[in-house]
């Protein structure tokens, strides 16, 4: 047996789950209160002793985390024309696991540097215009920025004529030049600026976060928690070597303040008469809504659906319903005691996972052209996708999570929407799919082994 222990530092717990490599096994999970404000360590401990208390004591041949703790990796990215350049950043930003609190077009204005200096974000992405394209705007975004009150890194995906240019503008600050994220007119090119946004992540903001404190106990501190999502995704998805994946798929992490959706599917359109409209969608792709959660952004729930059809699954009245969101909204760390509260957070739950994503996929319209009737795709087609996984404690511990979960597919009350249409759902119920993430940095096959075995498999064991 070759115990390997997978620790996610997360901005309110500390989860930690032990593997066997050797016989890709999960050998126990546990979580405790993360505690950031004095010394991580001691979450982290305590997080293990309750682990060890199902396990036994363990002798860690390796340790890797993840982390989320203190809100993440906090990013605003800055653009030119918001389909394309503004939207290529945002991907860029997305995929490498950032927290995006907002995407910029075209010249930032001093109102837009204030709520910048407001939201202190870890990591600026600067880019715009293609590759000898437009120069005006990241230069006259490059001078905004030279302005702000501290050295915030600022890593450069523009235009690659004037990146030096920009990087001479910028001189004394933290400025990193990578490849343009749109190279050519509907071009992403993001895989590099992703690649450098990791490294500013473990070299610079670990630090900042407090998780130094952390570093001795471990092997290496890989990349924030939704990156590790992400690449546990794609794996479950793709598979690895000789051992095949599950397939094109979706996955849902829904927690108290933000939810995450993922896609790793192709998305182009089903039919050779639509026509897309905007980017290139990316194979793998995530997404954040950071306006929809159960506790701490119940209330953007309650807006994007609305009271009406919270009431409706809920079987309770509007005016009850309104009362409940309310209570929730101040009490955060509120966990259903009576009938009441559970029919109203499964209701916020079906709601959260419906519109999370229905955002995250594509839309379909009709179009009258002098050719007849054309169909305009924006975003990913997902209508083909087998599975859609679920993660998140408040899915997983849910009564009703295959119910909950339903709501990621097609509704055709919404026919314009294209969410899958006839996939099966999978349940991350050990909390393990960021941990298998960090896992297939190292050990790839394991990790894919595992997450066939815990999640894949898990409704044909019973």
């Amino acid at each position: 047996m070759k115990p390997v222990l997978l620790v996610d530092f997360g901005s309110t717990n500390t989860k930690v789950t032990a593997v066997d490599v050797e016989n890709c096994e999960i050998l126990g999970t546990a979580a405790a209160y993360t505690t950031v404000e004095t010394d991580i360590n001691n979450g982290l401990h305590d997080a293990i002793k309750v682990m060890e208390k199902t396990t036994g004591h363990l002798e860690f041949a390796e340790t890797y985390a993840c982390s989320s703790a203190a809100g993440g990796l906090k990013m605003i990215s800055c653009g030119l024309v918001p389909e394309l350049t503004a939207q290529a950043s945002r991907e860029a930003s997305l995929g490498a696991g950032a927290k995006v609190w907002k995407t910029y077009s075209f010249q930032l204005t001093k109102g837009d540097m204030k709520e910048i200096e407001e939201y202190h974000p870890d990591i600026i992405l600067l880019t715009g215009g293609t590759d000898g394209g437009n120069t005006e705007c990241i230069l006259y975004n490059a001078k905004m920025l030279a302005g702000l009150s501290y050295d915030c890194p600022i890593v450069i995906a523009g235009n690659r004529c004037c990146a030096d240019d920009c990087q001479e503008i910028l001189e004394g600050r933290t400025t990193y030049i990578c490849e343009n994220v749109m190279p050519r007119l509907g071009e992403l090119n993001i895989e590099p600026t992703q690649k450098q946004i990791r490294e500013i992540f473990l070299n610079r903001i670990v630090q900042g976060k407090g998780l130094t404190q952390a570093m001795d106990l471990m092997s290496g501190i890989i990349m924030p928690t939704p990156s590790a999502m992400l690449t546990a995704m794609e794996l479950l998805s793709d598979g690895w070597d000789e051992i095949l994946g599950i397939g094109e798929l979706v996955g849902v992490d829904l927690g108290g303040a933000t939810t995450d959706v993922y896609s790793v599917a192709d998305g182009s359109p089903a039919n050779t008469m639509t026509v897309i409209k905007g980017l290139q969608e990316p194979y793998t792709k995530r997404t954040v809504e950071g306006d929809i959660g159960m506790r701490y952004s119940v209330r953007g729930i309650m807006e994007a659906a609305g009271d009406r059809k919270l009431a409706k699954i809920s079987g309770l009245a509007r005016n009850k319903v309104n009362e409940l969101v309310d209570y929730l909204e101040h009490h955060t760390d509120y966990i259903p005691d009576s009938e009441e509260m559970e029919k109203m957070d499964y209701a916020l739950a079906c709601a959260a996972v419906e519109t999370a994503v229905a955002r995250h996929a594509g839309s379909l319209e009709q179009v009258y052209t002098p050719c007849g009737l054309t169909y305009v795709q924006s975003g990913k087609d997902l209508r083909r996708v087998k599975y859609v996984v679920v993660t998140g404690g408040a899915l997983i511990h849910a009564k009703h999570t295959e119910e909950i979960a339903e709501h990621a597919l097609y509704d055709e009350s919404n026919p314009a929407s294209l969410r899958p249409e006839k996939a099966e759902i999978l349940v991350d119920r050990k909390y393990i799919l960021a941990a298998m993430g960090l896992l297939s940095k190292q050990y790839p096959q394991a990790a894919l082994e595992i997450m066939k075995k815990e999640i894949a498999y898990y409704g044909h064991k019973e």
